[in-house]
């Protein structure tokens, strides 16, 4: 088939893809031609004395391939060849590098114990789906492997979203593959990306690398603490959120894994667009049980990866000797005095080591004199009506963590909300009215709170 047509008599090129077949100057053209065509046929007319060539490939090449017109029950028209060997010129020979992606997907499946085989046809009503790569996995799981490796127009791209949702909707899991990075930019479709590689290193057992398209799930709280902005834009929401972060997979684990379910497509939805890519299995309940209440977080798998361990490596920083602090035989100047808290300190006794010096008794207290006074201290410089609202703010959060209910964890968040842009709103004005800054308020109180047994959750 092909979408380019030469008319001979009327010495014009037809484009099937318009609806004006690319002649606005002639009104009903494809009604003339596809009626006329319809009626030589059924007069028995020969195809190669209805007037149409292919006008794309075959024309390019020099070769006069006669074609007729058909027109599908969804109105799609086409221009069929009426040799096969025409047909078979438009077939894109298939590449060296595809071939060895196909055979690594057929041995990585058959290690894991799952039956594969190529080129795959699959009916579909009066229609059917070929895939490159069909991997029959557990529970009768089918994944479609599509490796695209050659260069598409838009038009193609749009067929790999229908041909995508076409074996969706038909039990098969799509998985494209690809060597290019503008097509693992596009959601279309799941895609997976690795680098371009020649035929002979695709083929080899070694390890071949999915740079692109498999994520983990980072789940967080957007509260003070939370290292990630908040994805609504405000300066934090107190809700939990989900946020994807790259890790590469091996391409033969990929292919086990996916027949096995451990790894599993995911829609993940921000506020522009679409994503579409692989997650493990428990990153996709977890996300599920989070779409499903957002002002808790869901409780981690059993089968999620363990943290971290110590590195066997030998470490890479050395403590720098020279940073250590030497005997001061001299007195403090006031640069080197530690930050004051909120009150000025009061005077206190020398140390032992410096009562036979005079000169420590009128410069500021040591080190270790304001570390035992900094609670009674920052105590003092705190007023009680600023410790009471910032213990009240935590009491109510307190009760949100132990609801379940969502309607009631909506209630409690705003009662929360309100208890916390109180004490907020009293920190402001204290800082003001004593001309502080007001992060080192806020920092001492809950310095104060957390020291009375009443630690801040905010």
């Amino acid at each position: 088939m092909a979408n380019i047509v030469w008319h001979t008599k009327f010495q014009i090129l037809l484009d099937l893809t318009m609806d004006d077949l690319d002649h606005p100057e002639l009104p009903d053209l494809w009604e003339t031609i596809y009626k006329t065509d319809r009626y030589y046929g059924q007069r028995g007319v020969p195809v190669h004395q209805r007037d149409l060539q292919c006008g794309g490939v075959c024309r390019e090449a020099g070769v006069e391939a006669w074609m007729h017109l058909r027109l599908r029950a969804n109105g799609r028209r086409e221009a069929v060849h009426e040799r096969r060997e025409d047909e078979a010129r438009h077939t894109v020979p298939m590449s060296d590098e595809h071939k060895a992606y196909q055979e690594r997907i057929l041995r990585a499946a058959e290690e894991g114990g799952f039956h594969s085989d190529s080129e795959v046809r699959t009916r579909v009503g009066r229609s059917w789906i070929q895939t490159d790569t069909l991997v029959e996995g557990a529970d009768g799981r089918r994944i479609g492997w599509e490796v695209q490796l050659s260069s598409v127009g838009s038009d193609g791209l749009r067929g790999v979203r229908a041909r995508a949702a076409k074996a969706e909707k038909n039990g098969i899991t799509p998985a494209w593959h690809t060597d290019r990075a503008d097509y693992a930019q596009r959601h279309d479709a799941h895609w997976t990306r690795s680098n371009n590689l020649p035929a002979y290193v695709i083929a080899k057992t070694g390890d071949l690398r999915v740079i692109s398209g498999f994520r983990n799930l980072d789940f967080w709280r957007c509260d003070v603490h939370a290292v990630h902005p908040c994805p609504h834009g405000v300066r934090r929401c107190g809700k939990a959120h989900a946020t994807p972060t790259p890790k590469d997979v091996l391409f033969d684990d990929l292919v086990r894994w996916t027949a096995a379910g451990s790894i599993v497509p995911i829609q993940f939805r921000t506020a522009t667009k679409l994503h579409r890519f692989w997650v493990t299995n428990a990153d996709r309940e977890r996300y599920n049980d989070l779409l499903g209440d957002a002002t808790q977080l869901p409780p981690a798998r059993e089968d999620s990866p363990a943290p971290a361990k110590a590195s066997r490596n030998r470490p890479t920083c050395r403590p720098d000797l020279s940073a250590t602090t030497p005997t001061r035989s001299t007195p403090l100047a006031d640069h080197d005095a530690a930050p004051l808290s909120l009150l000025p300190a009061q005077p206190t006794a020398p140390a032992t080591e410096t009562e036979s010096d005079p000169t420590y008794r009128s410069t500021a207290p040591s080190h270790a004199d304001r570390s035992q006074q900094s609670g009674s201290e920052s105590r003092a410089g705190l007023l009680d009506p600023l410790v009471e609202l910032q213990q009240a703010a935590d009491n109510e959060h307190r009760k949100l963590q132990q609801l379940n209910g969502n309607e009631e964890r909506t209630r409690q968040r705003l009662v929360w909300f309100e208890a916390a842009c109180e004490v907020q709103a009293a920190i402001t004005r204290f800082a003001r009215s004593k001309r502080l800054n007001r992060y080192e308020v806020e920092k001492e109180l809950r310095g104060v709170v957390r020291g009375t047994g009443k630690p801040s959750d905010m």
